[in-house]
């Protein structure tokens, strides 16, 4: 006989509540996807690295038009608050201080994977299309590709694209400010 477990989903205000009272601590690599708390995959050098790069490329490109953000959490909806690697946000003068980023400010979002590929694909990507999220980059390490994701529904995105070193994009945010690929792999 089937035993069914009843699971309680948390809200994006309880999930800060349980960090507010140490529940969760500062140096818990957490965070909250359809309402449960989950925890990040490590991050080992290459992806260390590579987000390092990636942050000041796109500070320098993208600087004066959008402000970074980096492995810092985004507020999709009541229920998730991930945190992406790297995002491109709309210019605010309190920089995010007062309220997260939510997908009406995001330009573009970054996952890197090296370990955490099938999560990135069969989680993540389906939720930033089912938050609105324009434009999402999934960095593949390991097979040195760059998946493009752009046109969100409710059931994904409906364009994807895959790009290999010798390739060159640009956000759709900002058309005129190409990147080439094999700067983003390295």
């Amino acid at each position: 006989m089937a035993v069914q477990l009843t699971r309680r989903r948390f809200s994006v205000d309880e999930y800060h509540w349980m960090a507010h009272v140490g529940i969760l601590g500062e140096d818990d690599r957490v965070e909250l996807i359809a309402g449960e708390i989950v925890e990040m995959a490590p991050i080992g050098p290459g992806h260390v690295g590579s987000l390092i790069d990636f942050t000041e490329r796109f500070v320098h490109q993208f600087g004066d038009v959008a402000q970074v953000s980096v492995q810092s959490s985004v507020r999709l909806d009541q229920y998730d608050e991930p945190q992406p690697d790297l995002v491109l946000v709309r210019r605010r003068a309190d920089f995010y201080r007062s309220a997260l980023p939510t997908a009406e400010d995001i330009f573009l979002l970054v996952e890197v994977s090296d370990t955490s590929l099938a999560v990135d694909r069969r989680v993540k990507l389906p939720l930033y299309a089912r938050a609105g999220i324009l434009e999402t980059w999934l960095v593949d390490l390991r097979h040195h590709r760059l998946h493009v994701h752009r046109e969100p529904t409710a059931d994904g995105y409906r364009v994807t694209r895959t790009l290999r070193r010798g390739e060159r994009i640009a956000p759709l945010a900002f058309p005129d400010r190409e990147i080439a690929v094999t700067d983003l792999l390295g």
